[in-house]
């Protein structure tokens, strides 16, 4: 487990650690190596504007993909032509638009492995 690292929120992720990708995808809800996690922090905390993120539409069936505002308190904006019933492809989903807005790097939509 992820001890509470102050510096996370800024790790550096470097686009050319693809291991970490395969390891998401293996394991989209872990257990994640050291590495991944603080990528995973980075993530969700670190506070990248228009963030993406998950609406639950059905729970455990349906999920949405949606965005966070600019600010707090504004309107989550929601992707409806985004909708999924596989959590796995939507964790994918999500980590993929996370990871091309702080690296620049597009990763394929697909979530094979």
């Amino acid at each position: 487990m992820l001890e509470n690292d102050p510096n996370a929120a800024h790790y550096p992720i470097d686009p050319d650690r693809l291991d970490l990708v395969e390891e998401f995808r293996r394991a989209p809800k872990g257990p994640h190596s050291d590495a991944l996690q603080k990528v995973l922090h980075r993530m969700r905390w670190a506070g990248e504007p228009r963030r993406y993120v998950l609406i639950v539409i059905e729970p455990g069936r349906r999920w949405m993909l949606g965005r966070l505002p600019e600010r707090r308190g504004g309107q989550i904006e929601r992707l409806a032509d985004h909708v999924f019933t596989d959590p796995a492809d939507a964790e994918w989903e999500v980590f993929r638009r996370r990871w091309q807005a702080i690296t620049g790097r597009v990763l394929p939509a697909e979530r094979t492995v």
